[in-house]
């Protein structure tokens, strides 16, 4: 296991981190999961948490490495994530010397920067990836992207139609503090994000699974990322429910539930006041969770299926690409051999 680095020099103007120079006592990770979001990177954070030999941050997405997606604001809500190397390096102060030091997050997949600034930053690092069919996984990002109310149009073709524009920076909801992420087709482009890791990193360090697997054997595949990650994988592993997407059966009722997540919304400001001094934050993100689970959301709408036949024939390019890169059939797995 290496640790002991720190970094002479924050970043690049290009983004990219220095070269690290040795330094006793600071912890860095030894391994990172990339992504993507809605494809199962939540439930392999919580299921390697509990194990001994394993140390990860109760801040799952810590995005410091992601240097091309610093936020235009800082959202109230999760707190502030790390803004110096000193404060992102302070997220694994308690790890024990013998413990596989990690973090999680989702957006160093789609990131151009993060995978140069991991191989920066630690050589050594272990790369976990987890993939989703590119359709569920587009239609899945944005019911969560609506339900953080990260974006405004609730039907993802209107979403989509709108790309051209946010990428010229119009059309963006005010409370998308990374605009990129409503990019919906950019976050499907799997080969090319894959590549940048295999290009900074030795193939034995990079680890890809499957969201159809992880679904179908959860332990098995949490089984397989602790041999990867060398720790032992005789462990008791506590099975969690993959998070399944959700839609707003109240939006006034969610606005609510938010407002007591984050402190702002609908509520006064006097309730606001009451309820963030009564819960710290981490209690009101759980009851934001409970609530929305009982009463706001509902059993998410079945997708369209006429916009999931088009997005299929949009990505099954990509599809074929990635199968012959991972050398796994890809496309007879996910249905694509159907897609004309």
């Amino acid at each position: 296991m290496q640790r002991g680095y720190t970094l002479t020099r924050m970043t690049l103007p290009g983004g990219e981190f220095r070269a690290p120079a040795r330094a006793s006592g600071t912890r860095i990770p030894d391994f990172f999961i990339v992504g993507h979001a809605k494809s199962g990177t939540t439930a392999l954070y919580e299921m390697l948490r509990p194990h001994p030999q394993i140390y990860m941050p109760e801040v799952k997405e810590p995005w410091f490495l992601a240097t091309d997606m610093r936020p235009r604001f800082q959202p109230k809500r999760g707190g502030t994530p790390p803004q110096t190397l000193e404060e992102y390096l302070s997220l694994f102060v308690d790890a024990g010397p013998e413990q596989r030091v990690g973090e999680a997050s989702s957006s160093y997949l789609w990131s151009r920067t993060a995978a140069g600034n991991i191989a920066s930053l630690q050589p050594a690092a272990k790369i976990i990836a987890l993939l989703r069919e590119p359709a569920s996984f587009l239609y899945s990002l944005h019911l969560q992207l609506v339900q953080n109310h990260v974006e405004v149009k609730k039907d993802l073709r209107k979403a989509l139609a709108l790309e051209d524009m946010r990428r010229k920076g119009k059309h963006v909801p005010r409370r998308s503090h990374r605009p990129q992420m409503l990019l919906y087709s950019d976050h499907a482009h799997y080969t090319e994000q894959l590549r940048r890791y295999y290009d900074k990193f030795p193939s034995d360090q990079v680890l890809v699974l499957i969201y159809d697997d992880f679904r179908k054997d959860n332990e098995g595949t949490v089984r397989d990322v602790l041999r990867f990650l060398e720790v032992d994988d005789d462990y008791r592993i506590e099975v969690l429910k993959i998070n399944p997407s959700v839609r707003t059966r109240s939006q006034q009722l969610d606005e609510v539930v938010h407002a007591i997540s984050v402190g702002r919304g609908t509520l006064s400001s006097s309730i606001k006041t009451v309820v963030k001094r009564l819960t710290p934050q981490r209690q009101r993100r759980e009851l934001q969770k409970f609530v929305l689970r009982r009463l706001v959301f509902g059993k998410p709408k079945p997708p369209d299926e006429e916009l999931m036949l088009d997005l299929r024939r949009r990505f099954k390019g990509e599809v074929v690409a990635l199968s012959e890169y991972l050398g796994r059939d890809l496309v007879s797995l996910w249905g694509y051999d159907s897609i004309d």
